[in-house]
């Protein structure tokens, strides 16, 4: 039975990866390690069989006694411990819902539904690193991808908006106490049937530009009661280098550079 290390499993992803593992009857079919960045030693779930202990997802010894890790601890914590785990000789399955990885030589975008040709091409090459794709991505492919395989589809322009739960489950949570701040700050106002709407909706204006910058840490600006127009880093690309204004996002280029990735078509 292969022993899996889980990385990640408390936050928003993995605890509904965790949901539909223990629906499925995961957890049957594998030997549990849980891992965690900041409680080390602590109990672990109830789907523990043999390690009931957490250990410390940093420590790669522990790591390297996986068969397969998958991780939905985020960017940051894979780009700090996967190159380590691999110098260390580490030959196992690396999983992850990160986008850290999805565009690299050696990895796979899983979308199995549209590109399992692909994954099991690259698991016959002896393939170990499978990375979740972008979520609009993949909810397009879901779509149209037969389409593209038939070579029907020259272009396609796609828009979305963006879920707050797309950053993880402190941006959630920031975006919920942003909601408690903004009601608390007109609640007398609502309470009061002859209040006028408009005085209830400059006092919620007021209020969301004067947040702080402790309640506006993760997404940088207030996000309760309004929009981020434009997300993740300008690339420059689409823009002469001396034109004002922004490129293409990276999030844009996503949709245009994963597509091609998971249809096997290169970037």
């Amino acid at each position: 039975m292969a022993l899996v290390g889980l990385v990640g499993w408390r936050g928003m992803v993995g605890s509904v990866l965790m949901d539909r593992m223990q629906a499925e009857g995961d957890f049957a079919l594998i030997e549990p390690l849980f891992f965690s960045t900041s409680n080390a030693g602590g109990t672990a779930p109830s789907q523990a069989k043999n390690e009931t202990k957490l250990q410390d997802a940093f420590d790669i010894a522990a790591l390297k006694r996986c068969d397969i890790i998958l991780t939905a601890q985020g960017g940051d914590y894979t780009s700090e411990v996967f190159p380590q785990l691999r110098a260390a000789g580490w030959t196992g399955h690396w999983i992850d819902a990160a986008s850290t990885l999805r565009m690299a030589d050696d990895a796979v975008i899983v979308l199995d539904p549209v590109n399992l040709p692909v994954i099991k091409q690259s698991l016959a090459r002896g393939g170990r690193n499978w990375i979740g794709g972008n979520c609009t991505v993949s909810c397009m492919l879901m779509g149209v991808g037969a389409l593209y395989k038939a070579g029907l589809v020259e272009w396609m322009s796609t828009q979305t908006y963006q879920a707050a739960s797309g950053g993880g489950a402190q941006h959630m949570r920031e975006l919920l106490t942003q909601y408690g701040t903004l009601n608390a700050s007109v609640k007398s106002l609502l309470d009061d049937p002859k209040s006028a709407i408009l005085e209830i909706d400059r006092q919620v204006i007021a209020t969301q530009r004067g947040l702080s910058a402790a309640e506006t840490a993760n997404f940088g600006v207030p996000l309760g009661g309004s929009l981020i127009p434009w997300i993740d880093k300008d690339l420059g690309i689409a823009k002469r280098r001396d034109e004002p204004g922004w490129g293409m996002s990276k999030e844009e280029w996503k949709g245009m550079a994963e597509t091609n990735k998971i249809l096997g078509q290169g970037e």
